[in-house]
């Protein structure tokens, strides 16, 4: 085996219950290599990253570290063989301190007595190095912002003894100046001759910063290729089968009157003076940083969290929802940016996650019509080219994907006037965002304002009409379609 090579996994296979999820899978990597690794939700990534990380076991296959056969059968055996892996789902215990979930596994160093100051002030040396000086250790990581959790996670993981460090999908909850400490971050362990494998759905991510990039599709390889001379294009091509260009496709969508008009709202401690509007037919995108006060303005505006002051107009009268209910009773729809937590009911079925928002299009005099219920639902998610096995089936058991699909459902039965979109496209593949994108167009075409959230730039360009800019709970700017650059928008969100 060549001396350079770190890693290697031959011919791994892995079925479940009965379908296979990866079908003589090879795939290596070097040292001081940054991997990515790519591919459709769905494709095997996970499931290959999982098999490497001991947390699943496969049926056939073999693997290689550093030329020697191991047989990983546990999460602790690859930590002993310095595999680290950031899930895209964290890893963490939300009720222990930052300091405490860094640690975890080594809290008190093999003494019979914990040095809290001691363990908190090398935590805080580990946020300082990575460039989080803000984060304080002593904080529980339920108290934090989804993209310091994520910090935290990769925190945890480089304290270990670390060779093979896997992260996906590590920057779907990180703004861009925060990728560029990550991507820091990343080179320096290059240069130490850790292997990176980088799961992301980010195509310039991966352009940038990939030496080398393995496609799979469905469960079995496409093709390994190096960095240089790849395009967003062959890439999309080799995922999905078609051009990157075809990502943002025509809109033939008309404004209207304007639907919902807000004037200098205030709201807790990150939105405070807030004015914007939005009209029918329009997607108008909001930009900025992490904590900007985007999400927060929007919870504010569908009830979800208090409001200080300010004015809502909406569908032409003063209006201010007391709760969410209050909100969707008045077709105003919101797409939270945490599918998992706020967006779906992972333990309910199908079914039920699609409906719960509209249940009087399917029920009389208070019962269910679970007949129309169940058509209902199986037309609206063959719209959205929606994979699943039964309609009763868990929300759990989808693809990341296809439960975004799902959370999206939900609102497009609602028949909302207004609907608010935070993070659309998260940690989806690119054919789960072309879907996307289509029912947003569609959404729009037929007279629904939207309002989409994202911390992607190429994607605001590419969806939005107009683009609000917001930095600390202000808005910074509003640019029109044919203004919109990356710099524009940029320069707006750090103040520049």
């Amino acid at each position: 085996m060549d001396q350079s090579v770190k890693l290697e996994m031959r011919g791994i296979t892995k079925a479940f219950v009965g379908v296979k999820a990866l079908n003589q899978v090879n795939f290596e990597t070097e040292k001081g290599e940054i991997h990515a690794l790519m591919g459709e939700n769905g494709a095997g990534k996970s499931t290959l990253m999982k098999i490497l990380a001991g947390a699943i076991h496969r049926d056939e296959g073999t693997i290689f570290i550093d030329g020697v056969e191991r047989h990983i059968q546990n999460p602790l055996d690859a930590i002993r063989l310095g595999i680290s892996v950031i899930y895209q789902e964290f890893m963490l215990a939300p009720h222990l301190t930052v300091a405490e979930n860094i640690f975890i596994d080594r809290i008190s160093g093999k003494k019979a007595v914990i040095n809290w100051k001691e363990l908190k002030a090398k935590a805080k040396e580990q946020l300082v190095q990575l460039g989080f000086n803000d984060i304080d250790p002593g904080a529980k990581v339920a108290s934090l912002s989804v993209a310091y959790q994520q910090v935290t996670e990769i925190c945890k993981c480089l304290t270990r003894y670390t060779d093979i460090l896997v992260l996906d999908e590590p920057t779907s909850v990180l703004t861009f100046s925060e990728i560029e400490k990550l991507f820091e971050i990343l080179q320096r362990l290059k240069g130490k001759g850790v292997s990176v494998i980088y799961i992301s759905h980010r195509l310039e991510e991966v352009l940038r910063i990939a030496d080398r990039v393995t496609v799979l599709k469905d469960g079995a390889n496409v093709d390994t290729l190096p960095n240089a001379g790849l395009t967003k294009d062959k890439l999309v091509t080799l995922m999905v089968g078609r051009e990157f260009s075809q990502m943002f496709a025509g809109r033939h969508a008309k404004s209207g009157d304007v639907v919902l008009e807000v004037n200098h709202l205030k709201a807790g401690n990150m939105v405070k003076d807030v004015s914007f509007k939005v009209r029918a037919g329009e997607v108008v995108g909001f930009s900025g940083l992490v904590g900007a006060g985007r999400s927060e303005t929007m919870r504010a505006i569908f009830g979800a969290d208090p409001l200080a002051s300010g004015e809502i107009i909406y569908m032409g009268e003063k209006t201010r929802f007391k709760d969410p209910r209050c909100a969707i009773q008045h077709g105003f729809g919101l797409l939270s940016e945490d599918r998992k937590k706020e967006g779906l009911l992972l333990f309910q079925s199908i079914r039920v996650n699609s409906t719960i928002a509209s249940l009087q299009k399917v029920s009389r005099a208070g019962l269910l019509n679970h007949r129309k219920e169940k058509d209902f639902v199986s037309e609206l998610l063959a719209s959205l080219s929606t994979k699943y096995g039964s309609t009763e089936d868990d929300a759990r058991s989808l693809s990341g994907g296809n439960q975004q699909k799902v959370a999206f459902a939900k609102w497009i039965f609602a028949d909302c006037k207004c609907i608010v979109l935070d993070e659309p496209t998260r940690g989806v593949d690119v054919g789960a965002k072309l879907e996307i994108y289509k029912i947003i167009n569609q959404l729009a075409e037929k007279g629904v304002a939207v309002i989409m959230i994202s911390s992607e730039m190429p994607e605001i360009i590419g969806m939005c009409d107009r683009a609000y800019v917001m930095r600390q709970g202000l808005v910074a700017g509003e640019l029109e379609k044919q203004e919109m650059t990356e710099e524009k928008l940029i320069k707006l969100a750090m103040g520049v």
